[in-house]
């Protein structure tokens, strides 16, 4: 399996202001593909769904990631995670590890939390309370901020993936790497359509952005997912995501009929 990347919270986008006569990546045909294109690049797999299960420390300082979004012990994702489910189900069996959670926040320490919780997480994830509240906190934090970001930019389903993709691994902190820093990075070279620009140039420098942002950390250097894949659509002109689709991530290849 490969490695799930994560980030941390991030803030509240703009309102839509602009919609694309063809569906957006909220339908859930286009939502269905974008989880397995977030997947084949977080965990070497198309089967989203068997990620509920996913655990691990991939060793990139942010402690264990785990679930269908890469949620991160270290920056406070998979806290919420986890206090939502106790919210909803008090007393389960992750409820234990809330103060070791909240101890831990912000560094890559397993303190308290091992040697049980990999065990645990992935019991919990048998739960389909549990499942529930990963999707749930996937579209809260991730999936709907992207959607409506690139909506109010005017992008089709494409551009709005490209935006979802890079909240995933790069969050909306403040940073120069975090998604906010990298769209204005792409602003000062593009306007997308709802500035009166041109889509593809629009995204194309949007994708330069991304990919200078991966290139400053060791763990997101491989920019593979952005090549032969977010391009590689690009390039076919196919901004409205619509299958069959084929792409490579890490050099492995995938096909959505």
């Amino acid at each position: 399996m490969g490695a799930a990347t994560c980030a941390g919270m991030l803030g509240a986008a703009p309102a839509a202001t602009a919609s694309a006569a063809a569906p957006g990546l909220d339908d859930p045909a286009k939502k269905e593909i974008a989880m397995k294109l977030v997947s084949s690049a977080e965990n070497s797999s198309l089967d989203w769904k068997a990620q509920y299960r996913y655990i691990e420390d991939i060793g990139d300082g942010r402690g264990y990631t785990a679930g269908i979004i890469g949620f991160c012990s270290g920056t406070g994702d998979m806290l919420d995670l986890v206090q939502l489910y106790a919210d909803r189900k008090p007393g389960n069996v992750l409820a234990r590890y809330l103060p070791a959670l909240r101890r831990v926040n912000g560094t890559d320490s397993h303190s308290g939390l091992d040697p049980n919780f990999p065990a645990d997480w992935r019991r919990a994830a048998q739960d389909t309370a549990f499942q529930q509240a990963q999707n749930d906190e996937r579209d809260r934090v991730y999936f709907n901020p992207a959607v409506r970001q690139g909506k109010t930019d005017g992008l089709r389903a494409l551009g709005q993936f490209a935006y979802y993709d890079a909240i995933v691994m790069h969050g909306d902190g403040g940073d120069s790497t975090s998604f906010s820093s990298i769209r204005r990075r792409a602003l000062r070279s593009a306007k997308p359509p709802a500035q009166g620009g041109n889509e593809t140039t629009y995204l194309n420098a949007f994708l330069d952005a991304r990919v200078w942002a991966m290139k400053q950390e060791e763990a997101h250097s491989d920019t593979s997912r952005v090549d032969t894949a977010q391009r590689v659509f690009l390039r076919q002109g196919n901004l409205d995501l619509n299958p069959p689709l084929d792409w490579k991530v890490y050099g492995d290849s995938y096909h959505i009929g």
